[in-house]
């Protein structure tokens, strides 16, 4: 929703063009309002937060459950996908980090799957997986149509290859977005991200996948239950 001019909130609220402007940058500092280069100022969308956990890697979900991701490929006992992703496949030197990640040497030619995640129309967050070639080599996760890999995801996927998921480890962090995030996210000025870095392990402790994972701050939450350790 468009506000009215300063000018206006002024008129209409019986003060100076001082107080209301100062008003709308208290507004703006608490995220309630957003300023549009020539546009004017505008209330802020309030988009739900989705709660991540442990849980959205249970193996019930990728190991039992197909999911319909394509118009031309339907499936009629599969669960429609909430929202969708583009997807953008390539083969691309392994930097240090990714190397580190997955145990190779940098340089070494890997598959870089870069996503972005949509519900409702909107952005929601990004998602880069890296992966050695000889594990996805001829794959669904190599199919650069939109959409989840396969069926069931990556994680089903790279079960079918002997190389089942086990083990995950997650870092999280705020920061600033980049400018090319505020872009393809959309997001409003101000607004953090939180990044997302994972590494996935097979029981014996061989890395599958690195991803890393760009989220618009507003929408998203993480929520944990583990056992306190000794």
């Amino acid at each position: 929703m468009k506000l009215p001019t300063v000018r206006e909130l002024a008129r209409q609220y019986g003060t100076s063009r001082a107080t209301a402007e100062k008003a709308l940058g208290i507004l703006k500092a608490e995220g309630l309002v957003v300023g549009r280069y020539g546009s004017g100022n505008y209330v802020r969308d309030d988009h739900p937060v989705r709660w991540l956990g442990p849980d959205r890697y249970a193996r019930s979900r990728w190991q039992i459950t197909t999911v319909e991701v394509r118009a031309d490929d339907p499936e009629s006992d599969a669960t429609v996908q909430q929202g969708g992703q583009t997807q953008e496949v390539s083969r691309v030197p392994a930097d240090e980090q990714v190397a580190d990640a997955l145990g190779i040497h940098p340089g070494d030619e890997v598959i870089e799957r870069a996503r972005v995640v949509t519900r409702e129309g909107l952005p929601t967050h990004t998602m880069t997986s890296y992966y050695r070639v000889e594990d996805v080599e001829d794959t669904p996760i190599c199919d650069p149509r939109p959409g989840i890999a396969g069926r069931g995801g990556g994680f089903a996927i790279l079960s079918e290859r002997g190389l089942d998921p086990h083990e995950i480890t997650e870092e999280l962090r705020a920061r600033m977005p980049t400018p090319d995030e505020v872009e393809t996210l959309r997001l409003p000025p101000g607004e953090p991200v939180v990044e997302l870095q994972r590494i996935t392990r097979t029981a014996d402790g061989r890395p599958v996948e690195y991803a890393i994972g760009v989220h618009a701050a507003s929408r998203f939450g993480w929520r944990y239950t583990f056992e306190i350790p000794e």
